[in-house]
């Protein structure tokens, strides 16, 4: 257990090396004069944009792919795919940081996914939901045997998670009707900072949840 964590922090943590690379050179090629400022936003060109599609999709896909072949059963594999996740998205703002010194400050925004439409929110506001995940998965993978997820704690955590995602999707969606020329005089506004809390405390209610349940388990 102790080696399958060590290389899925390994692993997640030089892939946030190269998503922060890549993202850097982005902002190099569409924000020439200051990497550190995205808002407004640049639109990407056609074949950009599909290739950040494709590459946002295969960036899951390697996180699952990893955390299939660490883990056995639904709750453990979940478990190492979360902490794999969140420690690449930590890391890929401790990377950022550290090349191009940006975030500038605490409460900055960020462009924080593009599927199914952009999302757009504080960068901690991300980073609180990674940590979490971090700690959970971590918890979870150092316990012995297989967890399990009851109706009720799977109900919680997709209540929590939903409104996390409504929270980071909300901004944008004002804009998909007004197309493109809309979303490029986008600046951040007001972030549903209500929505955000009451998710994420719901998403930790059913994780810690899970994880007592885990190791009742585990004990007997």
């Amino acid at each position: 257990m102790k080696r399958n964590v060590v290389w899925l922090s390994v692993f997640a943590i030089a892939m946030a090396l190269l998503e922060a690379a890549v993202v850097i050179y982005l902002r190099r090629l569409y924000y020439p004069t200051d990497v550190r400022r995205i808002f407004p936003p640049r639109m990407l060109a056609h074949l950009d944009l599909v290739l950040e599609l494709a590459r946002e999709a295969a960036t899951l896909i390697m996180l699952l792919g990893v955390a299939l072949l660490a883990e056995r059963g639904f709750v453990r594999v979940f478990a190492a795919f979360v902490y794999a996740f969140g420690l690449w998205d930590i890391f890929y703002y401790v990377w950022l940081k550290v090349f191009i010194g940006w975030p500038v400050r605490w409460g900055e925004w960020d462009i924080l996914f593009l599927i199914p439409w952009a999302w757009l929110g504080p960068w901690v506001a991300a980073v609180a939901v990674a940590a979490l995940f971090v700690l959970w998965g971590g918890a979870v993978l150092t316990l012995r045997g297989v967890c399990h997820v009851t109706l009720s704690e799977g109900a919680v955590f997709v209540a929590g998670t939903t409104l996390v995602l409504v929270s980071f999707l909300q901004p944008a969606f004002g804009l998909l009707s007004r197309g493109q020329l809309a979303l490029a005089a986008y600046r951040p506004g007001n972030f549903w900072w209500g929505t955000y809390v009451a998710g994420l405390a719901l998403m930790a209610v059913a994780l810690v949840w899970i994880f007592i349940d885990g190791r009742r388990e585990a004990s007997q």
